[in-house]
């Protein structure tokens, strides 16, 4: 078993593998960047290291950086989590080549299934059949109107190294191509440093149904049942659970023999998902996810197999510590992924800022997955996932009903978050029906009273605010870094000193604002903080009402601005790049 193993990420995913190696007696090392500095998973590590920079392409994605972390920490073992490096192949290379394993797949297996259209090939070539697509990289628009001319519309965009739905962009006709063409390519280079993308039909009602495997360096492959993921908002997964419901056990055997034919047909090692469309009886591959996913966790509560753990000891050359035939599930899981978003009306705007409180629900069958404490920033750089708020029931009905009693526990203050949108869900008929798809919440779930805005706020202050009493000096806990690694040490100050520092950190900061630029003005803001990257008007132009007139990424999603009246554009005040806040006047039009 490894000595120490570094965890290549941030958030909800660095603290759930730290917490597994602690249980395994493996020293965990965490590498942060300047946002993160304070970062839960940074307290909660044995050590700790910077990266330095603020976005992610200046430290999670800074290959170089973790590379030196490795040798100066002396981690024998790399986890990459989700998202940032965790699919991609030379980075895995980049590990192993210096003697240190990569809790994964091989590169080799990395490369095939994380390039989406050596995936689609390799699934044919095992006999599993695909979404009508692309096999090669489209490079112009021109490849785009081809296919929609061939398959007809709604095309998907989709990012050819990417998953979880980022530089992923539906184009529903020809006026629609350029436009999504440079948005998906955009966003794929910015979630995964690669901007290219492919082509896939894109189904009309369909479920997205995805199977968990396991394998390991002895030749055991094994699919642990599947997970529901069709409840999604812009082609991200809002809910899971486990198992599908109203999925025949014939169709679940087929697509769980389908998911390990497609793992062995590329050698692959460690944990994967495979993921299908289902409808109308029929099931088609769609992607091979090379990682452990965000959803994991309802898989874990149904089969009761700790899926982190078995990831660690299977890259430590362990067999599988189960067989086919050993894998059960029992009751109905469901996992809501609670994000830094307010759902109201539907629109999913981001939500960062300071977590001025945060109470989770607790009790029998409820699980949170968080990354987060009181008294933590929510950064416009990174994936806005909060935590997971999973449960489990003996039965369907009773994991819902569960679920609604947690979500009304449930109180975060300061940012918006997406829990009254689960509230929603837990309650509509079609979730309870089954009869939902992953277009449902944009195009049938009324979220139209929903506002993801906290009621109150209260503050939080730092721990450990002295009492006005005469003690002329009292302790404070402060954190240090020593040529880049970070050290928690206590010193004594000043009663007034401390008071002061506590004031500070309490002084709420000023959140985004979730209202939308529909004030009439002429004078459009922008709802969120964010990157100003794309402008779609100029000055002179005539604009309608509602018509996109910039474009704003934040948390790693592009956003449309609109004009909030017709006329016309007299002042522009931002560019591609700039960075802007909560209430910014961006495009001024009379």
């Amino acid at each position: 078993m490894f000595s120490k193993l570094l965890i290549a990420n941030r958030g909800e995913i660095a603290v759930r593998v730290i917490r597994a190696c602690r249980e395994l007696g493996i020293s965990s090392v965490a590498v942060y960047s300047e946002q993160d500095r304070d970062a839960m998973h940074v307290r909660l590590a044995d050590e700790a290291f910077a990266l330095g920079g603020q976005t992610a392409a200046e430290s999670y994605l800074n290959t170089e950086a973790i590379l030196d972390v490795i040798s100066r920490s002396g981690a024998d073992a790399v986890h990459p989590g989700y998202g940032f490096y965790s699919e991609n192949a030379d980075f895995a290379r980049a590990i192993t080549s210096r003697g240190v394993t990569f809790v994964g797949p091989p590169p080799e297996a990395i490369e095939v299934m994380g390039d989406k259209i050596s995936a689609r090939l390799a699934a044919e070539r095992c006999g599993v059949a695909g979404v009508p697509g692309t096999t090669e990289v489209i490079t112009s628009t021109d490849d785009v109107a081809a296919f929609g001319a061939a398959h007809g519309y709604p095309i998907a965009i989709k990012a050819a190294y990417g998953g979880g739905g980022r530089g992923m962009k539906v184009v529903g006709g020809p006026d629609e191509i350029e436009a999504a063409l440079e948005s998906a390519q955009r966003e794929a280079e910015a979630f995964f440093g690669r901007g290219e993308c492919y082509l896939e039909r894109y189904l009309t009602w369909p479920r997205h149904i995805e199977m968990q495997i396991m394998a390991d360096h002895h030749g055991n492959a094994v699919w642990l049942g599947e997970r529901d993921c069709s409840a999604q908002r812009r082609h991200q997964k809002l809910v899971e659970e486990s198992p599908a419901p109203l999925l025949d056990d014939a169709i679940r055997k087929a697509m769980g023999d389908a998911a390990v034919a497609v793992a062995r047909c590329c050698d692959y090692t460690n944990a994967g998902t495979v993921e299908f469309l289902y409808q109308d009886g029929e099931f088609f591959y769609l992607e091979m996810n090379t990682r452990l996913q965000v959803e994991h966790p309802v898989t874990e509560m149904v089969t009761g197999v700790d899926l982190v753990r078995e990831q660690i000891r299977v890259a430590a050359g362990e067999p599988l510590s189960f067989t086919q035939s050993e894998v059960t599930s029992v009751g109905h899981a469901i996992e809501a992924r609670i994000n830094a978003e307010d759902p109201a009306g539907g629109r999913f705007l981001p939500s960062p800022g300071l977590l001025t409180s945060l109470r989770v629900p607790n009790g029998f069958g409820v699980r949170w997955d968080g990354g987060y404490e009181a008294g933590d920033t929510i950064s416009q750089y990174y994936d806005n996932l909060i935590g997971k708020l999973i449960v489990w029931g003996s039965d369907r009905p009773t994991a819902i009903a569960r679920m609604r009693r947690a979500l009304g526990e449930l109180s975060i203050g300061g940012v918006a978050t997406t829990a009254a949108a689960h509230t929603a869900i837990m309650a509509s008929e079609d979730f309870r029906a089954g009869t939902h798809s992953t277009k449902w919440v944009e195009e049938q779930l009324d979220l139209s009273g929903v506002s993801g805005k906290a009621d109150g706020e209260a503050s939080v202050g730092s721990g450990g605010t002295p009492d006005s009493d005469d003690m002329p000096r009292v302790r404070r806990d402060v954190v240090v870094e020593v040529d880049g690694k970070r050290f928690s040490v206590s010193a004594w100050v000043p009663e007034t000193a401390s008071a002061a520092a506590a004031t500070a950190s309490t002084r709420p900061r000023r959140a985004s604002s979730t209202a939308s630029a529909s004030t009439g003005t002429g004078q459009v803001t922008v709802p969120m903080q964010g990157t100003i990257v794309k402008i779609l008007v100029e000055v002179g132009q005539e604009v309608t009402s509602g018509e996109g007139v910039v474009v704003l990424e934040a948390m790693k999603m592009e956003n449309s601005i609109n004009a909030d009246r017709s006329g016309t554009v007299t002042e522009i005040k931002v560019a591609p790049g700039d960075t802007v806040g909560a209430g910014d006047v961006v495009v001024v039009i009379s």
